[in-house]
């Protein structure tokens, strides 16, 4: 068994995204593949969970423009 990793962030933390983010088909009122949020959005962090396969943690971050949008820790950095 994979030991889960730590968070590197926690909720409340404001950040940017580090590259463009697009729909992986989690968002069906918008078309796989669009464009969810572009790369220097701020946005904060509302939840902090784990993938579980993987055991890494997946940050749940609320854009003003796209709402919230699930990161990993490559996609995000403190603002």
């Amino acid at each position: 068994m994979i030991e889960p990793r730590e968070a590197k962030y926690q909720w409340g933390q404001r950040i940017l995204a580090t590259v463009d983010m697009f729909n992986d088909g989690s968002y069906p009122d918008r078309e796989p593949g669009a464009l969810l949020v572009s790369t220097g959005t701020p946005g904060e962090i509302v939840n902090v969970g784990y993938h579980e396969e993987f055991n890494l943690p997946v940050y749940m971050v609320e854009f003003q423009e796209s709402g919230v949008v699930g990161c990993l820790e490559e996609e995000i950095a403190l603002a």
